[in-house]
């Protein structure tokens, strides 16, 4: 079976390229501005993921909670992200998020790498 995922797309889950910079964060967000939040985010993370540097840019659902997204970001280098930081999709979909989004709780973290380590725990259980 071939494998059509596209390096740099929310679908491709190849986390061992290098990145420079990988983003976690979270949002819980009240259940009436749920759909709005959504409707924010897709067009931005299709865009993000366009974007040169981007290595992989994802948003997904919490499964224990509907009203809570995940994100995960990596980006080849600070002038990708910054990139990014100053996009227009960017800054639209935070504009939105930021006024028409009631923000429950949130949490974001930036690290900056130094270097990556492939981990595969498979190897412990026979």
């Amino acid at each position: 079976m071939k494998n059509n995922i596209e390096v740099g797309t929310s679908t491709s889950h190849d986390k061992t390229q290098t990145t420079e910079i990988t983003v976690s964060a979270y949002y819980k967000v009240h259940p009436e501005d749920r759909q709005i939040f959504i409707d924010a985010v897709i067009p931005e993370m299709i865009a993000a993921n366009k974007l040169e540097g981007c290595i992989y840019y994802a948003f997904s659902q919490d499964l224990r909670d509907g009203n809570t997204f995940h994100l995960l970001e990596g980006w080849r280098d600070q002038e990708a992200y910054e990139r990014h930081e100053n996009s227009e999709t960017f800054l639209t979909a935070l504009s939105t998020v930021v006024r028409e989004v009631r923000i429950l709780d949130r949490e974001g973290v930036r690290y900056d790498i130094l270097k990556m380590h492939i981990d595969d725990p498979r190897g412990k259980v026979s």
